[in-house]
């Protein structure tokens, strides 16, 4: 049997030097020109996983109803944007149809559009407010993902995010936590759908992230306290940067100190 020469590999496996760095590059990046599509994408978590995923080499289209030049223009400079109201069935059917003429297709889809709603006891919440809040946070992610899916094949992914309260409950919200248990519950199913299909869904959890949503119902809450939406961003790249065999069905991220 002849023996490889000084510097030859032998066996049919060997790779050369050049190929072995572009698997290297390849496996070190594997967001690079993803097309991804984030809603609720004008401030908060939304606009910072859509920095995060631009910063990782995808290509974005963003939708949010932005309120004004200011957020629109911020939005721009990371992607593609468009005003949508997710709760409404033709202003998503026209930001789909907008995202397919430019770019043909999606990789990842970010469902992060999400409103809190004033903070009332049951006896004390109007109907209207009810209903803003389901239509939004619930009914909005169906009628996105509904319309993305047919843009999207094997090896895409869905983040859905929910927040903690889909897991819990806080007294005078409870328009709030309907709307996110509820998408729960849409998350999973939508999972068992899509397993034979290839396309991940990964149910994002995140718990007190300071943001603007605060406001609305907690104005003095302990910021210090919080994560950063760049951290939450961080944890959706990582889970998104898996090889596509695997998937983080549940990311849950909390405060290192605890519940506020």
């Amino acid at each position: 049997m002849t023996q490889p020469k000084l510097g030859e590999v032998a066996g049919p496996v060997a790779r050369s030097p050049m190929s072995a760095r572009s698997q290297l590059s390849k496996s070190s990046n594997p967001l690079r020109g993803k097309i991804a599509v984030v809603t609720g994408a004008s401030r908060g978590i939304g606009l910072t996983i859509a920095q995060a995923l631009a910063d990782a080499g995808c290509q974005l289209a963003l939708a949010a109803r932005f309120r004004n030049a200011r957020e629109l223009r911020e939005a721009e400079r990371v992607g593609f944007a468009q005003s949508c109201d997710v709760s409404d069935e033709r202003s998503v059917s026209e930001f789909f149809a907008a995202v397919k003429k430019r770019f043909r297709r999606i990789d990842i889809l970010v469902n992060n559009a999400g409103i809190g709603g004033p903070s009332r006891n049951v006896a004390e919440l109007a109907p209207e407010d009810w209903r803003a809040v389901i239509d939004v946070n619930l009914t909005g992610m169906f009628l996105t993902t509904r319309a993305a899916l047919p843009l999207m094949k094997r090896g895409a992914s869905i983040v859905n995010n929910l927040s903690v309260s889909a897991k819990g409950v806080f007294a005078g919200m409870s328009a709030y936590n309907a709307s996110k248990h509820g998408a729960a519950g849409f998350t999973n199913t939508l999972r068992e759908e899509l397993r034979e299909q290839g396309i991940r869904v990964i149910g994002l959890y995140p718990g007190a992230t300071d943001t603007a949503i605060w406001n609305q119902f907690w104005p003095q809450a302990p910021r210090q306290r919080m994560m950063s939406a760049e951290t939450v961003a961080r944890a959706v790249v990582f889970a998104l940067s898996l090889p596509p065999e695997a998937t983080v069905e549940e990311l849950v991220i909390t405060p290192t100190g605890g519940a506020l």
